[in-house]
């Protein structure tokens, strides 16, 4: 089945994100609160509220969007190319920007969209992020009244599960497994925040987001036992 897709008609994706603050300080009163209740399961009485804080940008109601990488295949005869680009700034542009790709050259019933674990993360939460700054859903991303078979998302961490609900196969991991070039060879996603708000290197955020979005290719061709790209295939423009 997955071989049937035409490679033309997906769009892979992968976002980062951080802290909307950089200190736990800067949030109001009332923040404070809301995140120490929304985190007490996670850090449970290992971590104050505060000292958690550098983890917010994991959830849409305290984080924010930062880069937003993409990449597609164009195919001409024999000629394979994978170009990758960014939308990066301020959240809200980032979202238009993004929002107009998704309108303007992925708008037909037969595009998709795809992430690594994107059904959980990137997806949910790039709407959630869509609304809090009061800009309308696509469609690509508006789930309501869509039947199963109707949804336009790929993910490439389900289609590694074949089935088991127990599973969770990080990017890194299912990259290595397969024998693609690690995509984590600068930083990680722990370290995100870190390089944003301590480093303001927004390019190398850019970087890394991109490679990101180019393993999610190289490990759905593997998943149609294709050859992975080489790097004379990928652009970035």
């Amino acid at each position: 089945m997955i071989k049937r897709i035409n490679l033309e008609h997906i769009l892979f994706l992968d976002i980062e994100t951080v802290p909307q603050h950089q200190y736990f300080e800067e949030l109001d009163d009332s923040s404070k609160m809301l995140w120490e209740v929304k985190s007490q399961y996670q850090r449970r009485d290992d971590f104050t509220a505060e000292e958690f804080y550098d983890r917010a940008g994991i959830w849409a109601e305290f984080g924010k969007i930062v880069c937003i990488s993409v990449g597609y295949f164009v195919l001409k005869g024999d000629i394979r190319n994978f170009r990758v680009t960014s939308f990066h700034g301020d959240e809200k542009t980032i979202l238009k920007e993004f929002k107009a790709l998704l309108e303007i050259h992925f708008n037909k019933p037969h595009h998709l969209i795809c992430a690594h674990n994107g059904k959980e993360f990137d997806f949910p939460y790039i709407a959630r992020r869509m609304i809090i700054n009061g800009i309308d859903i696509p469609f690509k991303l508006d789930l309501f009244g869509k039947k199963p078979w109707e949804v336009p998302h790929l993910d490439t961490l389900e289609l590694w599960k074949f089935g088991d609900f127990k599973t969770f196969t990080s990017l890194k991991l299912l990259a290595h497994v397969l024998g693609i070039p690690s995509p984590k060879d600068d930083i990680d996603g722990n370290q995100v925040r870190s390089v944003f708000y301590e480093e303001n290197d927004i390019d190398r955020i850019i970087t890394y987001c991109e490679k990101d979005a180019v393993t999610m290719a190289q490990i759905f061709l593997r998943l149609r036992n294709e050859e992975i790209l080489s790097e004379s295939e990928i652009l970035s423009v």
